[in-house]
């Protein structure tokens, strides 16, 4: 009798429990989608043939950090010379058990990338025969879909022998193994010219570009400094630089954008504190060269979203988390704050240090801070969405303010967040 007067009593606190939870988070997602979710009036006119205009005059306003202007990038990683960048690395493994050595290159209709960067491509089908065909959708990444991008390729009505990458077999990076030869599709670096006319057709006036921190310092200085420095890619970057000013654009450089060393990342990167002192290293050496060249500086690019892919998910190379640092790398002395926390003070060094170099005019600063919208999949993913929002949208740039000129702002859309248990 006892057991079931405690059976009911437990149910019944469990119920409230319940009832509780339920409304909590149906009354948080209420307010919630009052202040965030609200329709509003687009600002763009799409019956316009100008969505948007590039050409903004930033020659007095851009320098006094007082004005707004569009740029366009590239990332610093570039393949044709086979550098010794993780992401290369990362990029040709082979987790499938058939590999390059056995199964002939794929090719693709059309290869669509996500706006974040991250290679997210799809891969089409490539077939032996062409007969009667009929058209198949590819998959293409989650922002082309959200923008309406339709990619096709065609498919044999007749059962062929076909080469296909399925989902039982998927690369880190997708978009590496779509095509017979990766390395040439990007030759900034052998060839800039090509991307430079492209970016000044768009109208644009300023170029971003970054310098790939492996490039510059191919090995870990424990013996010195000058004996680890690549003074000839130095020179090369000096020199697309100065191929960017040829065309009548401005220079937005980034010095870490994303481009983490392999070496670094064999010591835990930036979880140690001596990442900072190295990545001054390179900092100097990079500003010594090409200070009076570079109109805006960049220190990094997106942190938070390089220390979370690479310290808590370790989605992205160099990271390799254990179990407890993933379990706890949302805690405020976790493997995320931890990284964050020696990221801040290297950037404070590197803008210091830019603006004591600076001679001719007075150096720009900032860094390229990523903004999403992120919304609640369901009623209980309030909380996921308020912690990420706590971690990723102002903590950083908090942390820095005293040391900015400006703030690059990198949108890529909405994000849906869940809250896994």
């Amino acid at each position: 009798m006892a057991f079931i007067t405690l059976f009911v009593t437990a149910t019944k606190l469990a119920g409230v429990l319940v009832t509780v939870t339920v409304a909590a988070n149906v009354f948080s997602f209420s307010r919630y989608r009052k202040k965030n979710l609200r329709p509003f009036r687009s600002p763009i006119d799409e019956t316009s043939d100008t969505l948007a205009d590039f050409t903004v005059n930033i020659t007095n306003k851009g320098e006094e950090g007082n004005g707004f202007f569009f740029g366009l990038a590239t990332a610093p990683a570039h393949v044709e010379d086979k550098l010794n960048d993780a992401w290369l690395k990362f990029a040709e493994e082979q987790p499938c058990s058939d590999s390059s050595d056995t199964q002939s290159p794929q090719t693709a209709d059309a290869i669509m990338g996500s706006a974040s960067a991250d290679g997210g491509s799809q891969v089409a089908s490539a077939k032996e025969t062409k007969k009667s065909k009929k058209k198949k959708t590819i998959k293409i990444a989650m922002e082309a879909m959200i923008r309406g991008f339709e990619k096709y390729t065609e498919e044999e009505e007749e059962k062929e022998e076909e080469s296909q990458l399925t989902d039982e077999c998927t690369h880190n990076v997708a978009a590496w193994h779509n095509v017979p030869h990766p390395e040439e599709r990007l030759r900034f670096w052998s060839d800039p010219d090509t991307e430079l006319k492209l970016a000044k057709d768009t109208g644009i006036t300023v170029f971003r570009m970054g310098i790939d921190w492996s490039r510059i310092m191919p090995e870990e200085p424990v013996n010195g400094l000058p004996n680890s420095v690549n003074y000839a890619a130095l020179e090369r970057y000096k020199w697309i630089i100065q191929r960017v000013h040829s065309y009548g654009m401005k220079v937005m450089l980034t010095l870490f954008h994303h481009s983490l060393p392999p070496w670094a990342g064999e010591y835990g990167g930036w979880k140690m504190e001596k990442t900072v002192d190295y990545f001054l290293d390179f900092t100097r050496v990079v500003v010594d060269s090409v200070s009076d060249l570079v109109d805006f500086w960049i220190t990094f690019n997106e942190p938070h979203v390089f220390c979370m892919l690479t310290y808590c998910a370790g989605a992205w190379p160099g990271g390799n988390p254990d179990l407890l640092e993933v379990a706890t790398s949302a805690l405020p002395y976790g493997v995320f704050s931890q990284a964050m926390h020696w990221i801040a003070i290297a950037h404070s060094k590197a803008y210091d240090y830019i603006h004591k170099q600076r001679k001719v005019s007075k150096a720009v600063v900032g860094v390229a801070h990523h903004v999403s919208f992120m919304r609640p999949y369901g009623l209980f993913d309030i909380a996921a969405v308020s912690l990420a929002n706590s971690m990723t949208l102002f903590p950083f740039i908090d942390s820095i303010c005293d040391g900015l000129d400006f703030i690059g702002l990198n949108y890529y859309g909405q994000v849906v967040t869940k809250l896994i248990i």
